[in-house]
């Protein structure tokens, strides 16, 4: 994805579909309390099983102390955007440290890995968004990275977090598809453009604020399907946000 300014992308050909945060499925565990954009564990919907290689994206809430056990997983591109607290990961290739708050982390399950995430705080909530995303061929050695973006941090723009060859200091994983963090002011705009493939596949996560994009508008929780080339993104108030582009 590039992004260009001032903003001069056409509406008219802009496929949008709006995953509204409170029609997003929903689990509520005592210790986790999470929404789900696309079916995950007991929550299936047919309508909503994932966006072309983009399978997960979890808004989970951890209580303190509590979190995820080891357990394994294989084949999946697995992220994970601490948006409030703190996150401690241990994985079986020996990779073990505490995530905060706008950090990123990866982990590539490849052909196996198993891996634990617990909130390490004893009065403090943890949020986070967790993101799969498919491959593009099954197996390979497992790997790890994280990072601090916020040296490179654009205001008023994007941010590239992960992209098939780690172009501008992002991950490099194992699919044609990119992860931006955008974050914009109060009535400022960025357009957007594809770069993965021509016809332009995105898909939005908000974290806070509020967004135009063509006709609709996105606020904090809602996703959704942006298709059809380039297009313009406007701030009504200060808005941080996920920006996917897919094969």
């Amino acid at each position: 994805m590039k992004t260009t300014s001032p903003p001069t992308a056409s509406t008219a050909n802009l496929r949008i579909v709006k995953r509204p945060s409170d029609e997003r499925g929903r689990a509520e565990h005592g210790w986790l309390h999470s929404r789900f954009s696309f079916s995950f564990a007991e929550y299936h919907d047919p309508a909503h099983m994932g966006y072309r290689s983009l399978r997960v994206i979890n808004d989970d809430f951890i209580e303190p102390g509590k979190g995820f056990g080891m357990h394994p997983h294989q084949s999946m591109e697995i992220f994970t955007y601490v948006i409030e607290g703190s996150l401690e990961h241990q994985d079986s290739m020996g990779n073990g440290r505490v995530i905060k708050a706008g950090e990123f982390q990866y982990m590539s399950a490849g052909s196996g890995v198993m891996h634990s995430e617990f909130n390490p705080s004893s009065d403090e909530q943890t949020h986070l968004l967790q993101i799969w995303i498919f491959p593009e061929k099954p197996g390979g050695e497992p790997r790890y990275a994280d990072a601090d973006p916020s040296s490179r941090r654009v205001t008023d723009g994007l941010t590239l977090l992960a992209s098939p060859d780690g172009r501008d200091e992002s991950m490099a994983m194992r699919q044609q598809a990119m992860i931006a963090f955008g974050d914009l002011g109060a009535g400022k705009s960025l357009e957007v453009s594809a770069t993965v493939s021509p016809e332009g596949h995105f898909w939005i996560q908000m974290i806070q604020g509020e967004l135009t994009i063509g006709e609709e508008t996105f606020v904090a929780g809602d996703g959704g399907v942006i298709e059809g080339g380039n297009f313009s993104i406007t701030a009504n108030e200060a808005s941080e946000f996920l920006l996917f582009e897919l094969h």
